[in-house]
């Protein structure tokens, strides 16, 4: 061994100094490896000075900083560690939507039932105190007809032009006459079973006895002592208790066919009546309420004027009331609430009849009631004038069927 390689060998690998070099490998230093590194290990050579800039001493980076991304990092607070975003979630069906419980909507529905029942309560008291109450109209006298099963309704239209202006009965052409009579005169018999309801008509020029005042038409009963001894004259000659006691004038049957957006009839045939005010064609039609009023109140058409009469009156009274208690009219408020104002502002009722009773009779029309006529045959002289007499067989008939809750005998019912 040479001096040079015991010299070699005796150095410390990492005293710094440098190394012989080998054939290829340049000058080393102490602590480099003894073998040559491979190329895809290689070390990167030291860094070399860097050439002269012509930077401004400002430009140079400062102590305390440091240079981020080849930009210029001001201050002194530590480097926060880069956090990468979020990866976004993967795209997957949706998550099925929350269901409403079984019993969510049972209380939902229990909840607006509730608001509706108490919403009908107030409404039906409201109604009652806005009924008119005719005082004494039915009271007891001396020889009133027992009570029988069922319930008797005797139902009057008068003519009153209570509430109607000087414009208003022009239009309507109802005249000027002073005072109040009876303009139509039904009986309705609610029975206690499950047989249909009866309206009669009772034509107002019909020849009665009045009680204390003797032979006269039906309608001078009213005219003379008002509904008090009309209900007395009726329940006389006919032998049928009246439970209930309810009247309407010119301006309340207009009110309320307007509230209910007027009814449709069928009318039979064409009417041109002046008089009346009323001009009507053939056929199906939606009535307003002014001539509603003219298609009850003429007397045009047919051989018998107060006999065709008394048929349109029963079936208007039907079509209204049945009409107005229909589901669409009471569900709806806006027809419900200006109904219910212009009815209770119509009508007049004897004060034992209330709300409840006003809802059964609604009830009943509403039913399709069995309609017919008084049976007469010929004419008679009564309060000065000619008057309708009835045909007592046939009339005794009828009202006995009333009397003993039965349907009435069909040979009696009028086929028109």
């Amino acid at each position: 061994m040479s001096e040079e390689d015991r010299t070699r060998a005796m150095r410390s690998p990492g005293d710094g100094r440098p190394l012989p070099g080998r054939n290829g490998d340049g000058q080393r230093s102490g602590g480099a490896p003894a073998h040559r590194i491979p190329s895809t290990q290689q070390v990167p050579p030291p860094a070399q000075q860097a050439p002269p800039t012509n930077e401004s001493p400002s430009d140079a980076p400062r102590a305390g900083s440091s240079r981020v991304y080849g930009r210029e990092r001001k201050g002194d607070s530590p480097m926060r560690p880069f956090t990468p975003k979020a990866e976004p979630t993967p795209s997957g069906p949706k998550p099925p939507r929350r269901r409403i419980k079984g019993r969510t909507i049972l209380k939902i529905v229990a909840a607006v039932v509730a608001l509706l029942l108490v919403v009908a309560v107030g409404l039906f008291f409201w109604i009652d105190s806005r009924l008119t109450g005719i005082p004494g109209v039915l009271d007891d006298y001396q020889g009133r007809p027992d009570d029988t099963p069922g319930t008797n309704w005797l139902l009057v239209g008068s003519d009153s032009r209570k509430g109607l202006s000087a414009a208003d009965r022009k239009k309507l052409a109802t005249g000027k006459a002073a005072g109040q009579r009876t303009d139509s005169m039904m009986l309705l018999h609610i029975p206690a079973g499950s047989d249909k309801p009866t309206l009669v008509s009772l034509p107002r020029d019909s020849a009665v006895t009045i009680p204390g005042k003797g032979r006269n038409k039906l309608n001078a009963a009213y005219a003379i002592g008002g509904p008090k001894l009309l209900a007395q004259t009726i329940e006389t000659v006919t032998g049928v208790r009246v439970d209930n006691y309810m009247e309407i004038g010119f301006a309340g049957f207009v009110d309320i066919v307007d509230a209910v957006g007027g009814v449709e009839i069928n009318v039979r045939a064409a009417v041109d009546d002046p008089k009346a005010g009323l001009k009507l064609k053939k056929g199906v039609q939606t009535l307003t309420g002014a001539q509603a009023l003219g298609y009850v109140r003429t007397r045009k058409g047919g051989a018998l004027p107060d006999f065709e009469r008394t048929k349109r009156q029963r079936q208007f009274l039907g079509a209204v009331v049945k009409k107005a208690a229909s589901p669409g009219t009471l569900i709806n408020p806006f027809t419900s609430i200006p109904l219910a104002m212009s009815a209770t502002d119509a009508v007049a009722v004897d004060s034992s009849t209330g709300a409840f009773d006003m809802l059964s009779l609604g009830l009943a029309m509403g039913d399709s009631p069995v309609t017919t006529v008084v049976p007469f045959g010929g004419n008679e002289i009564a309060g000065g004038g000619s008057a309708v007499k009835w045909d007592r067989e046939k009339a005794t008939a009828l009202f006995n069927a009333i009397k003993e809750d039965k349907p009435v005998p069909k040979e009696i019912l009028d086929a028109g």
